[in-house]
């Protein structure tokens, strides 16, 4: 007997629906997290929300207490990039916590690992996969061919694959959302903390965004206060950074994925702003 098909189903092929939010930065950051990423996932109908998360601990590295705070607010997985090893604790926690990552091309002895195959919340099992470029980055293995192992060695059903490429420049950005075009469902760039206008699906079926943003305080310098930072740039000499405040906003992407072939069927920026103490 064959089943006839419902003429909305044909229209409409099963789709993840995964929510990646952009640099959380100090306690600004985390707050608007926690105020808003339980409605913000009941409202888009999110199937997995990741983050990342390399300076949500002062603006600095990320502790194991501010991991599990985050990931306590629903959060399902935390990608990261070089202020990873900000904060020596953590070593020894990203052992433990593989929903922690750290980007996959730092060499296989060092704490941690870079992938994670994580279960939506609709059953559907998704590849978050970290990495970080090497232009004025620390040096690291090629980001590339690493990407290429992790794929090969994913098993053939995972279809839904998500990319944070935390890198500096963005033509090594665009580079990697071409190189993986139609081979993972979404590369997202992070690092530089300042959101660019080029979300797009690629015509191999890769949802792709430049750089994220940052979600903290946006009445700063890349979320540092402005006048520490003014000085430094006027006298060349070293001053103390901190974290500012002022006209917080969560920036981050939201993606659709047909769950049957991983490629994307829509994208779109997320912008909320908070309320500043």
């Amino acid at each position: 007997m064959v089943r006839s098909i419902p003429f909305h189903e044909e229209l409409h092929p099963p789709v993840t629906n995964l929510l990646f939010i952009g640099d959380i930065f100090a306690s600004v950051g985390r707050r608007l997290v926690a105020e808003h990423l339980q409605r913000i996932v009941y409202e888009e109908g999110i199937h997995l929300a990741v983050a990342n998360a390399e300076n949500a601990a002062g603006g600095f590295g990320i502790t194991p207490s501010v991991a599990e705070e985050l990931f306590a607010t629903g959060l399902d997985v935390l990608t990261t990039g070089n202020h990873i090893w900000d904060k020596k604790e953590i070593y020894e926690y990203l052992n433990t916590q593989p929903r922690l990552l750290r980007p996959a091309n730092y060499p296989d002895d060092v704490p941690g690992r870079g992938c994670y195959i994580a279960r939506g919340r609709n059953g559907v099992s998704c590849a978050v996969i970290n990495l970080q470029g090497r232009t004025y980055m620390p040096n690291t293995d090629c980001p590339f061919r690493k990407a290429d192992r992790i794929l090969e060695s994913l098993r053939p059903d995972v279809k839904v694959r998500l990319v944070d490429f935390h890198a500096e420049v963005t033509s090594e950005k665009l580079a990697m959302g071409w190189y993986l075009n139609g081979k993972v469902s979404a590369v997202f760039g992070t690092h530089t903390h300042v959101p660019t206008a080029d979300t797009r699906i690629l015509d191999g079926g890769t949802a792709y965004q430049t750089d994220v943003g940052m979600t903290g305080p946006y009445d700063s310098v890349i979320g540092v206060r402005t006048e520490p930072v003014l000085r430094r740039f006027l006298s060349a000499l070293p001053v103390r950074m901190e974290a500012a405040k002022r006209n917080p906003q969560m920036h981050a992407v939201i993606v659709s994925v047909d769950e049957t072939t991983g490629r994307a069927t829509a994208v779109k920026r997320f912008v909320l702003a908070g309320s500043s103490d």
